[in-house]
């Protein structure tokens, strides 16, 4: 089950340990998802503060998955 971050500081610090992060983009919910060893942790904001949010947080790879559906 992925575990839900409310915090954005919170969520930078697990970021520092994940392999990859995927941004999800749905109506009017943007989802920012870390993947650990052990756990999926999601981060929930809006497109306007997506990009606040992206350069506050360090990950290493970033997916976004929407793109990747266009390309298919």
């Amino acid at each position: 089950m992925p575990v839900e971050i409310t915090s954005l500081e919170e969520f930078a610090e697990v970021v520092k340990r994940s392999s990859e992060c995927r941004v999800k983009r749905s109506k009017g919910v943007v989802k920012v998802k870390a993947r650990t060893k052990r756990y999926l942790y999601t981060y929930k904001t809006t497109e306007d503060k997506l990009q606040e949010v992206l350069s506050k947080i360090a990950c290493k790879q970033v997916i976004d998955l929407d793109k990747q559906q266009e390309k298919s």
